[in-house]
């Protein structure tokens, strides 16, 4: 199983999320990501690019990114939606 085909009862740590995270945003983006590199900013991502982060988070880490968590200071950085998968995780496994 790869992290992108990861259950929530997998445990699955944050560096293998981010580096899973990084892999993925360099083979959209077409350059390197670091961790913290900030995706919108840099004008790397658009709105568009979002929302598919959305879905491929979901899908991917088996979590429901709903209401406050659609921010886009969750999506602006590797390191950002790792936090945000860890704690909906967490959230939705009841064990917070």
């Amino acid at each position: 199983m790869t992290a992108d085909q990861t259950s929530t009862t997998t445990p699955v740590t944050a560096s293998e999320i981010e580096s899973a995270l990084i892999r993925h945003l360099e083979e959209r983006v077409k350059t390197t990501v670091a961790p913290d590199h900030d995706i919108f900013a840099s004008g790397l991502a658009s709105s568009m690019f979002a929302m598919e982060l959305v879905v491929h988070l979901e899908q991917s880490y088996g979590i429901s990114i709903v209401g406050p968590d659609l921010k886009l200071d969750n999506f602006r950085t590797a390191r950002s939606m790792t936090g945000l998968v860890l704690r909906l995780r967490a959230d939705q496994s009841g064990d917070v």
